[in-house]
């Protein structure tokens, strides 16, 4: 530093500090407003009538008992839909209330508002809907099965990728096979589905309400209100957690119906048993997979078959097998591939998006095969993996070269280097033992593993969709100095959204105040999904833009005030003006009127696949490794995790208290979906929908963290940062799953993984060949409301892959 800047107090607060959170204090004092505490004066409360059934046809719906019920203002079925009565995410096939047939436990039916919430439970208890129970579908190979009942017009097979690289055929000196299941893991936010619907003097209706895309809840929306889209005005109310669960529609379509039918405000706000059957969930997945290597431990062919279950409607499910399917051979350089994916329908809730994407679960199987591959190769794992890492340049399964920043390597051997905790002490604390407070376990009957694992991710949209993000930066003239505020449609859903935003404002304008503006759609347009880890690269971006062009008009004004030339080097620190280091005047001088500019950022194009399921369809990527050590009581069944290392490759650490969060967040959700955490279903009926029987990890149940990061910026994206999000959620569950293999000497090739599999009361899954492929691609049966975010532009691929 120069003596010169020594004197200038710049702003804190900038891109690569940790700083605190702007939503944090309110949060923590609970002053914060989410979704659930929501008001408005005569507002009306709301319930739904579900299915019991998992497939069944309505008979009869009698509401006459409700309306009788003193306090109930509308009691309201599919006829009462204004408009469409379908609506979806990739493509409307979910009813707004079933018709004439139920497909899941838990369909919407009927809804009811009254003037208290245990009226509305009342009143939706009143309701008499008669069913004709119908066959089923609850297993996902039933659904591919010649015969089986066809649970949507176009069937039971919503979309099949196949991808064919180099030589499939290829033959190789050592192969291994293996068989793999990962069960169905719920997002379980602590914040419940919440909403409040407000009719408007205009004839529309302004829905404030939990979510992750405003502009693509608007979308949806509006057809079934039979409203245009303007009339339809979402702000975005406070969210309580989301991990994908909030990208599709839940009560929002329901609460603006009543709200219009009665003229009155209506709150919806579900329990904790009916999120369980509001939300998406993770798809199951089966996974059969074939990998052959030369005797020195090169990959020659890697052959998949993968399944996912998407439940009774569609949702995500055509991109998440589309994403699942590109990252089966893990991130590694394969020179030839067989893939072949495929999600179905079943009578099992409906799944969609979450953290990872059908990343996590082909994670386990691949580095599962890898650990074998290298127990029959006699290599040492990490060697193994070393010696087939992506490096840039690389040629993926896709076809696709790598042009991102892939620190491969190096993030395998900072991540074996990290050192494992020593060996217990001879009396440990029982609270670090397996079992816990239980103390069921003792020193002598536990067995150690170790086990490692490395994945990777695509952050932003892929397979050719126009994906986009808008935002406004006004710089005026605050009471107590320069203040920029920020408009945009971009969701804060506890990610740190709103700090990286402030941190990139506070840099190109080197102002301390940043503030926010309401989060809607009717000021500003579309920021996209806060999903698929692309807000920090598509928001920032944006954000990034419309700070350089405010800036850029400032010094402007800066230079005609002071009569400087076009050239002269102008800055702005901490709302004072500097001409080469030294300051000449206060920028409030400057503000009057207000400098504002908006911004619209892109990614570079990418395309869909072709018909060997070949292109460049991703935009970019971040890898991660994880090692977990942990500790197995084999007569008991039970694990605990000792200690999780964890390096990611980050591009650029913008916020690094942040970028650890992220990491050791998403690892708590990766040890859930290993050892604990399962909707278990039975007839499709979910069976432990609550927090008492859901187990999630607690803070006794999470392990030491040693995170580092790798920053090796990005091209072509602002300051080089990738989405940190998802990376380690996708490995941890694959680490684990090795350390208790390695402990246990057991293939466990299903997880969570159950004391029973440890003790052997459930023995693994055995290699059976996997279902014949259906002919069939999958394409849109009903037309995509799906658009563009350019305005003007052709309708947008309908299958958007890559959350």
């Amino acid at each position: 530093m120069s003596d010169m800047e020594t004197f200038v107090d710049r702003p804190r607060g900038g891109i690569g500090e940790s700083i605190s959170r702007p939503d944090g204090e309110p949060k923590v004092r609970g002053a914060f407003a989410y979704g659930s505490d929501l008001w408005a004066d005569g507002a009306l409360w709301a319930r739904t009538v579900r299915s019991p059934h998992a497939h069944a046809r309505i008979l009869s719906v009698d509401i006459g008992p409700a309306l009788a019920i003193p306090g109930v203002h509308a009691v309201l079925v599919s006829d009462d839909v204004p408009g469409e009565r379908l609506y979806g995410l990739e493509f409307p096939d979910q009813p707004v209330l079933a018709d004439d047939v139920v497909r899941y436990v838990g369909e919407p039916v009927v809804v009811v508002a009254g003037d208290h919430p245990e009226t509305a439970r009342r009143a939706a208890d009143a309701v008499r809907v008669t069913y004709e129970p119908l066959e089923a579908i609850t297993d996902m190979e039933q659904a591919t099965a010649p015969g089986a009942p066809e649970l949507h017009p176009w069937g039971n097979v919503l979309r099949h990728i196949h991808i064919e690289h180099g030589d499939p055929g290829a033959d190789a000196d050592v192969w291994v096979e293996g068989y793999y299941e990962t069960g169905m893991q719920d997002q379980a936010a602590l914040g419940p589905e919440a909403g409040l619907a407000v009719p408007a003097d205009d004839g529309g209706v302004d829905l404030y309400v939990t979510t992750q895309w405003l502009h693509a809840d608007r979308r949806q929306i509006a057809p079934c209100l039979g409203l245009p889209e303007e009339l339809v005005r979402v702000h975005l109310a406070g969210v309580g957690g989301a991990f994908g669960s909030r990208e599709d529609l839940h009560l929002h379509i329901h609460a603006c119906m009543l709200a219009r039918h009665t003229g009155r405000p209506v709150k919806m706000v579900y329990d904790r048993a009916e999120s369980f059957l509001g939300h998406v969930h993770r798809h199951p997945a089966r996974i059969w997979l074939r990998h052959g290597a030369a005797r020195d431990g090169r990959l020659v062919v890697v052959r998949a078959r993968l399944l996912i279950d998407g439940g009774a409607y569609a949702s995500s499910s055509t991109a998440v097998i589309a994403n699942a399917s590109t990252f089966a051979a893990g991130p590694y350089a394969v020179p030839n591939a067989a893939i072949d994916g495929t999600a179905v329908s079943t009578n099992n809730p409906p799944c969609g998006a979450m953290r990872g994407f059908g990343a996590p679960q082909v994670c386990f199987g691949h580095e599962a095969q890898m650990d074998r591959l290298a127990d029959a190769l006699g290599i040492d794992p990490i060697e193994l993996r070393l010696r087939n890492v992506l490096r840039p340049g690389s040629v993926m399964p896709t076809g696709q070269v790598l042009r991102s920043s892939a620190p491969v390597e190096e993030l395998v051997r900072r991540c074996a280097a990290i050192p494992e905790p020593p060996p217990r002490s001879a009396a440990p604390d029982v609270l670090e033992l397996p079992g816990g407070a239980g103390n069921v376990a003792g020193p002598d009957t536990l067995r150690r593993g170790v086990g490692f694992a490395i994945g990777y991710k695509n952050f932003a949209y892929s397979e050719g969709f126009d994906d986009s993000a808008e935002a406004r930066v006004t710089l005026s003239a605050g009471p107590e100095g320069p203040l920029a505020e920020i408009r945009t449609a971009a969701v804060e859903v506890g990610q740190g959204l709103l700090t990286v935003l402030t941190q990139i404002a506070r840099t190109e304008l080197g102002v301390g105040e940043v503030r926010f503006a309401p989060h809607d759609t009717t000021r500003i347009g579309s920021a996209g999904s806060s999903s698929a880890s692309r807000q920090t690269m598509m928001a920032g971006g944006a954000v990034h833009a419309a700070c350089v062009a405010v800036r850029g008009e400032l010094l402007a004004r800066a230079r005609a005030a002071l009569g400087l030339p076009a050239g002269a080097d102008v800055e702005v620190v901490d709302g004072r003006i500097l001409l080469e280091g030294v300051p000449l005047g206060d920028i409030a001088t400057l503000l009057e009127p207000p400098v504002s500019a908006t911004e619209v950022y892109r990614h570079r194009q990418v395309e869909g696949f072709d018909e060997l399921g070949q292109g460049d369809v991703h935009v970019a990527f971040a890898f991660a490794a994880e090692r977990a050590v942990v500790e197995v009581d084999e007569e008991l069944g039970l694990v605990r995790v000792l200690q999780i290392a964890a390096v990611q490759d980050v591009g650029h650490a913008l916020n690094p208290a942040g970028v650890t969060g992220q990491i050791e967040g998403g690892t708590a959700q990766g040890v859930g979906f290993a050892l604990m955490e399962e909707l278990v279903l039975e007839g499709g009926a979910i069976r432990n929908g609550s927090f008492t029987d859901y187990l999630i990890p607690t803070i006794l149940d999470m392990p030491a963290m040693v995170s580092e990061v790798i920053e090796d910026p990005e091209p072509g994206v602002a300051y080089g940062a990738k989405g940190v999000g998802e990376p380690s959620t996708i490995v941890a569950p694959a680490a684990v799953a090795a350390a208790v293999r390695a402990a246990t000497g057991r293939r466990l090739n299903r997880i969570p993984i159950r004391p029973d599999d440890i003790v052997g009361l459930r023995e693994p899954l055995p290699w059976r060949e996997p279902p014949e492929v259906p002919d069939v691609v999958f394409q849109t049966p009903l037309p995509a409301i799906w658009l563009a975010e350019r305005p003007g532009a052709e309708p947008a691929q309908p299958h958007r892959l890559g959350e």
